[in-house]
């Protein structure tokens, strides 16, 4: 069984260096060989080559801006782009085997042709091409700076210069300029919700979900370069004709998460002030007894101001996904409408749709001469936009979605028994599915919009089942030591902070590596810990924090039961985990 050593140098990209790292490592055990493989990034070297590996090497490779030391004299070296390897592993290291055989001192042989497709006939001229890219998520973390490292690596092995810009959970940072928009040759959106576009007006823009841009950054440009459109309205253009099936199945999806990712801000902010306000003030600090107090004043910021804003925003947002700037105003409207008439979240769901689509509608049938042309985005839209959703608001959805609001909310409330626990197991798996995706975020929406109703039971299933998997893992780390690698045991220390913060994207790292292993381990003890939790009625007033706002008096029923559940789902998973996972015969090892 030949024996390959590879370096991988990735500079500040470190979570392609790890990726390359993993398909490396599969590519080599589907072939039968052997690879012990070494990282340099910005943090330093990772998993260094030792003398064994080295005396035992058949073929070297070198991934990324890499030169051959001394240390690998003797070796014919075969070298790869990170977009290469992430593109077809296994020819690359068929093409590394076959530079083996190479004496060392040839180094005037042709390098084999690589796996990755050639530069775009697209690109008439030899100097490069200037691409400004924006890459999103709803959540605005892992998958917001894995696309923008994809696109950058992709963009690097086409020889071609990029500027990206994520919107991540803080904001936009790396902001693109208008200068450097006026002078870019192409604009790439690599988003799961909506970004704004008015400022591309005139570029030739092409719109993607993030994952081709994490998978084959280099691909996704390519496919830009030849599908692109020239972007020309205030409303944001449909995808391209060769992405339409996939929109069809995924934007509805899309427009939801916009929606979720900038409301979610109205649900923490409002539900932290009420636990605070239910600290300093007691459970009836909302009395009038209390009135003027600081308790009774935040929990009025809380309850009557972000709470409030919580279902116009989503509404809003949804719209603006749909229908770019001219769908706020009518999704906004009909969100407060919704909540108007009782239909909850639910109606504000629909109002954000009726308002989306609506508008969109009314851009296109609508015909104007140039010279009006601008009264449409700021007049002509909204006005016709809001009174057409709210006049279907209060005419015909809101009943309908009042019933089914109260009618959730009346068997929510009465659930006992095997009922709550069915709930609780199905609330709980959900969380563990994809860890921030859009599963997890499905069941996390279901908890936070329902504590508006005052049904509390499914918010406390859901963020104690999203603080099992990071925590399962965090443990397991310690507990199994042998079934993870030296850099997974380190990253355990991260995922147990972020298991404790209630952020279950601190498991993705692990599932990512072995998925067919961890993902059901954590499902499993996810499920149990939901299920714990409403079968013994916990309750939580707080949409996040995890553990930090559980001491906050009156934020959670049957404390003891919340952490009976925790710590039970926990030993699940771990228990799962240690009869699912393999053990690591060596750090560097297949």
């Amino acid at each position: 069984m030949s024996h390959i050593v590879a370096v991988v140098g990735a500079g500040d990209r470190g979570t392609h260096a790890y990726l390359v790292r993993e398909a490396l490592r599969r590519a080599a055990r589907e072939a039968g060989r052997t690879i012990a493989v070494e990282l340099h990034t910005e943090d330093g070297v990772i998993d260094p080559l030792d003398a064994a590996a080295l005396r035992e090497a058949h073929a070297l490779l070198l991934v990324g801006d890499l030169r051959p030391d001394a240390r690998f004299d003797g070796l014919s070296p075969y070298t790869a782009t990170l977009a290469e390897v992430l593109h077809d592993a296994r020819a690359v290291l068929v093409l590394a085997g076959a530079a083996a055989a190479t004496p060392a001192g040839a180094a005037s042989a042709p390098r084999p042709a690589a796996p990755a497709p050639a530069a775009p006939a697209s690109s008439s001229s030899a100097a490069p091409l200037k691409i400004v890219a924006v890459t999103s998520c709803p959540t605005g973390i892992a998958h917001t700076f894995m696309a923008a490292e994809g696109l950058q690596e992709g963009a690097k092995a086409l020889g071609h210069q990029i500027r990206v810009e994520t919107q991540g959970s803080v904001g936009s940072q790396d902001a693109l300029t208008p200068a450097e928009i006026a002078a870019a040759d192409l604009v790439l959106i690599a988003a799961d919700r909506q970004v704004e576009l008015s400022r591309f007006a005139g570029k030739r823009l092409f719109q993607s979900p993030t994952k081709p841009a994490i998978g084959d950054g280099a691909g996704l440009i390519k496919r830009a370069l030849a599908e692109a459109r020239v972007h020309g309205g205030e409303a944001a253009p449909e995808a391209s004709a060769s992405a339409a099936a996939p929109a069809a199945r995924t934007g509805v999806y899309k427009h939801l998460m916009t929606g979720v990712s900038f409301m979610l801000p109205f649900v923490v902010a409002g539900g932290l002030l009420i636990a605070i306000a239910f600290a300093l003030g007691g459970i009836y600090v909302y009395d009038d007894a209390h009135q003027g107090t600081l308790g009774w004043t935040l929990f009025q910021i809380g309850a009557k101001g972000a709470f409030t804003l919580m279902v116009p925003a989503l509404a809003g947002y949804i719209a603006y996904s749909i229908a770019d700037r001219p769908g706020i105003a009518p999704g906004m409207t009909g969100g407060v409408i919704a909540g108007a008439i009782g239909a909850g979240f639910l109606g504000g769901i629909v109002a954000g749709f009726i308002a989306g689509y609506g508008v969109l509608w009314l851009n296109k049938a609508i015909k104007l001469p140039r010279t009006l042309e601008g009264l449409k985005p700021v007049l002509i839209l909204p006005l016709l936009g809001t009174a057409a959703t709210g006049l279907l608001m209060y005419y015909v959805v809101g009943a309908p979605a009042a019933t089914l609001l109260a009618a959730l909310t009346t068997w929510l409330q009465g659930m006992q028994g095997a009922s709550a626990v069915v709930l609780g197991l199905i609330l709980g798996g959900m969380m563990a599915v994809d860890m921030g995706g859009p599963i997890n975020k499905a069941a996390y929406v279901f908890g936070t919009t329902l504590i508006a109703a005052n049904v509390t039971e499914p918010m406390a299933a859901v963020m104690c089942a999203g603080m099992t998997p990071p925590l399962a893992l965090a443990v397991a780390c310690k507990l199994l030591p042998s079934r993870f690698t030296a850099e997974e045991r380190e990253a355990g220390n991260a995922a147990f902070v972020l298991g404790l913060a209630f952020v279950t994207e601190g498991a993705i790292p692990f599932a990512a590596r072995d998925p067919l292993r961890v993902i059901p381990s954590l499902i499993a003890g996810s499920a149990v810990a939901g299920a714990i939790c409403l079968a013994m009625g916990v309750q939580l007033k707080v949409p996040h924090g995890g553990v930090f706002v559980l001491p906050i008096p009156n934020a959670v029923t049957h404390l003891g039961a919340f952490v009976v559940a925790l710590v039970v789902g926990t030993a699940v998973s771990v228990a799962a985990l240690a009869v699912a996972k393999r053990r690591v015969t060596a750090p560097a090892a297949a």
